[in-house]
């Protein structure tokens, strides 16, 4: 019966749930690369193991604790350490990782876990029930401070040791989507006892169970990992089982693009990640390169309105601004046909993505400046709206380094919007997480997440507790929840399109956001890079990689 019930709930997991989020299918006519799939350069099996190669990222890592970072390129640096309890293969199934089966009650609130007895971390502690347990458990405990991982592990509420190697995971609700994020690196088990000795540091001395083991980190500098002699448990995304080919791999942090490209055509690197738009041709027909592109599900880089702060409260100013702005000219000019321009709250790889919301808002100035009529706003001498004494003054802040050229973006909406008087104060800052999570101060912020499924809208569009930090969005609608709440739990797949098609909608219509563009994620490598392949994410996997002798 309860095989059975595994089964049958898997068909309808890995039906409803596609979880795609950063890489469900590559553009074959830019001789890109499909998630799990190999580089052009040939298998790793051809090339001798050893060496070592050295990766440019773009900015640096928040921290190496899974459970505690925010950022994509922190995952593709700690993938390498941590493993999960399953994998996610491009196909969207479920497969066994560091669990070798697992069966799920009738009501789909428990998930009871066979583990692998195999495994032990890098620091020669053996990985076991308590071990999953633990790392469950710390992403709830409030001294943590956990980040994405928090909403990865929803509706995860306690755990069970049945034995050493079995465990039992306990939900407050059914949730489709919650196989699949265990197989995220946010959700990677990590060692107790090298947690426990860290403490607040664990994210600067990390241990896991994966192919590679933590070296050193020097600041905005360099990350370098060596192999784990001792590993044998790789996931069926790669073909290497065992330990892994390279010797060591230095992550170099490189925020200049100029300089990021620079260095791996000039062979500083062995490759480069976000190849800025403007260099793609050139290093497609470059001989010693290669060039690999996945493009990234979830959510898109969106800019988020704050309903917290007037006027922005109020859907017209907000459609104001909506129909002020022409997207479509920003994302061809700045990206010069190599990005995707957005349409919804969800990138188009992702289940329940609604194709019908693809050019249904565009730009219609007069449409713009009636709305600000209506709310009362009057253009002043110097051409900016006042409203009893007061200026129509958008907030905009944005981060630093400029990822992306988004504070490029800023700067262009910050143009057109003078065209219908509203003026827009743009703030760049290193500080993110005081400016925006903790003061919220600001009126427009833009973000993205790399996520498995559409209950990703949860984390931006639910309300929040009010002992909880609200959401980019700071929306609060009672149908809304309704809505995200039945789509987390909603297996037939017709049925939760549906739910997440009103979501998108309701979220547009109300102009929620501004969704600017859909990402893909590039790499430039040397083409004696052999085997780099992309997890069904989007994030670079290594075990494949190897290095052609010349």
């Amino acid at each position: 019966m309860q095989r059975s019930l595994r089964v049958k709930f898997i068909a309808l997991l890995s039906a409803a749930v596609m979880i795609l989020a950063a890489c469900s299918e590559a553009n074959p006519k830019n001789g890109t690369s499909q998630p799990g799939n190999a580089g052009s350069t040939g298998s790793a099996a051809q090339a001798a193991p050893g060496g070592e190669i050295s990766y440019a990222l773009a900015t640096s890592p928040d921290t190496l604790d899974p459970h505690r970072s925010g950022l994509a390129v922190a995952v593709r640096v700690f993938r390498t350490f941590y493993d999960s309890l399953v994998v996610q293969l491009p196909d969207n199934t479920i497969k066994p990782w560091l669990a070798t089966e697992w069966t799920i009650s009738n009501d789909g609130k428990s998930y009871t876990f066979k583990l692998r007895k195999d495994v032990k971390f890098h620091d020669g502690t053996p990985f076991n029930a308590e071990a999953v347990k633990y790392s469950y458990d710390r992403i709830l405990d409030p001294a943590t401070k956990a980040a994405n991982s928090t909403a990865l592990l929803k509706p995860y509420k306690s755990s069970e040791v049945i034995d050493e190697y079995t465990i039992k995971l306990n939900l407050e609700t059914p949730s489709v989507a919650f196989l699949g994020n265990l197989s995220q690196a946010m959700l990677g088990i990590v060692s107790p006892t090298a947690a426990k000795k860290y403490g607040d540091q664990f994210g600067k001395n990390p241990v896991g169970t994966g192919p590679f083991k933590f070296v050193k980190w020097d600041d905005n500098s360099e990350i370098r990992v060596e192999r784990n002699p001792d590993y044998g448990w790789s996931p069926e995304l790669v073909a290497n089982k065992g330990k892994s080919y390279l010797d060591a791999i230095a992550f170099k942090i490189i925020p200049e693009e100029a300089t990021r490209i620079g260095s791996v055509q000039s062979g500083q690197v062995s490759a480069a990640e976000t190849v800025p738009p403007q260099n793609i041709v050139s290093l497609k027909n470059d001989a010693k390169l290669q060039l690999l592109q996945v493009n990234t599900g979830g959510v898109p880089y969106t800019l988020f309105f704050n309903q917290d702060r007037a006027p922005w409260n109020n859907v017209k100013a907000r459609q104001a601004v909506q129909y002020a702005v022409d997207i479509d000219s920003i994302v061809k000019s700045l990206y010069l046909g190599t990005y995707q321009r957005a349409w919804s709250p969800l990138s188009p790889t992702t289940f329940g993505y609604d194709p019908s919301l693809e050019n249904g808002v565009k730009p219609d100035l007069d449409k713009a400046n009636r709305l600000l009529d209506e709310l009362g706003y009057v253009k002043g001498a110097d051409g900016v709206r006042e409203k009893d004494g007061k200026k129509l003054t958008l907030r905009y802040v944005d981060g630093s380094p400029n990822r992306e050229k988004r504070n490029d973006i800023a700067a262009i909406i910050q143009q057109q919007l003078k065209k219908v008087g509203i003026a827009v104060d743009v703030e760049i800052t290193k500080d993110v997480a005081t400016v925006v999570y903790t003061n919220q101060a600001y009126d427009l912020y833009g973000n993205s997440q790399v996520n498995s499924d559409p209950v990703a809208l949860n984390a931006f569009y639910r309300t929040t507790a009010p002992n909880v930090r609200p959401s980019l969005s700071h929306l609060s609608d009672p149908e809304i929840d309704k809505l995200l709440d039945q789509g987390v739990v909603e297996t037939d797949t017709v049925k939760r399109k549906e739910i997440y098609k009103k979501v998108q909608h309701y979220i547009i219509d109300n102009a929620v956001i501004l969704p600017i563009y859909v990402f893909p994620y590039t790499v430039a490598a040397s083409k004696n890079v052999s085997g780099l392949k992309f997890d069904s994410l989007g994030y670079p996997l290594f075990n494949d990689v190897s290095l052609v002798k010349k």
